[in-house]
């Protein structure tokens, strides 16, 4: 299975968020409504929701830690070749640079 972007990751997230909210949400408003034989399949669903819930924090911790890391190992990077940093900064700056002027 391939490795998921920071920008998937987010959206699942929120994706996941959204799912989760909405689902609790329908578990409150028919909790007086349900009958005998539903009343295990309310328990369960209630503990899949538990599941999801955890299962998100773990996703959004590990997105965190993900993107700390690639943050401190950026910053390490520049700070070990400045120069080199810099030259990489200005040739990108300058590709943009030609790539905006040619649209105009």
């Amino acid at each position: 299975m391939t490795e998921l972007t920071a920008t998937q990751r987010e959206k699942l997230i929120a994706d996941l968020r959204t799912v989760v909210a909405d689902a609790e949400e329908l578990l409150k408003l028919t909790a007086g409504e349900l009958g005998e034989g539903t009343v295990g399949l309310r328990d369960r669903l209630q503990l899949r929701m538990s599941q999801a819930r955890d299962g998100l924090l773990s996703l959004q911790a590990t997105t965190v830690d993900s993107a700390r890391s690639a943050g401190h190992a950026a910053d390490d990077y520049v700070h070990n070749h400045p120069w080199r940093s810099a030259g990489i900064g200005m040739g990108i700056g300058m590709l943009l640079g030609l790539l905006v002027g040619q649209r105009r």
